[in-house]
């Protein structure tokens, strides 16, 4: 098995590449290791010393680590554990993954309909680029809720990002659009 790595924005977090399929379906995000338990990949990654957060998504596996950790250390202890565990034949995530794409948007009319429909096919694929996730959460008076995961979160161009680039490339489309906003 060879695994690929690629670095992202956001440079305490790694993207890996093993060549196979991670997640069937959607994502999954894992923050800190105790979110985990339904995953044994990110439980057996959050086992690496010095991991602080896993994101799968549907080809890749990105891996942030603490301010304090050096990627020459610790990915070799990452590739192996990512090598052993697709050579298990264990399941990435057991039971139903979670549904990182809230479905509640008919609630918020056309707009809300609108606004999911650009960010899923204009923003998520160039994020899922770089290792990472943008949720759409919400549209309240103008402005737009996103959650961003993986190599987004707590990357220092995730701002620029959401302001020049969505935020501009919304409010071009939909006028109502006044602001967009990261949440946790």
């Amino acid at each position: 098995m060879f695994i690929q790595t690629e670095h992202t924005p956001n440079p305490a977090t790694l993207k890996f590449l093993p060549g196979q399929p991670v997640m069937p379906s959607g994502t999954a995000n894992f923050p800190v290791a105790a979110d985990a338990q339904n995953s044994p990949l990110a439980v057996s990654l959050f086992g690496v010393e010095g991991i602080a957060g896993v994101f799968l998504g549907s080809d890749f596996i990105t891996v942030t680590k603490s301010d304090d950790k050096d990627w020459e250390i610790m990915k070799p202890q990452i590739l192996g554990t990512i090598m052993e565990h697709f050579q298990s034949g264990k399941p990435v995530i057991e039971g139903e993954a979670k549904d990182a794409v809230p479905s509640d948007t008919e609630a918020e009319g056309g707009i809300g309909q609108q606004i999911k429909e650009l960010i899923d096919t204009r923003v998520r694929p160039a994020v899922a680029q770089d290792g990472g996730d943008i949720i759409y959460k919400g549209f309240e008076d103008g402005v737009v809720f996103l959650h961003m995961q993986g190599a987004c979160a707590g990357c220092p161009s995730s701002t620029a990002t959401l302001k020049h680039g969505i935020e501009n490339m919304l409010r071009h489309y939909i006028p109502e659009v006044t602001e967009v906003r990261a949440i946790d």
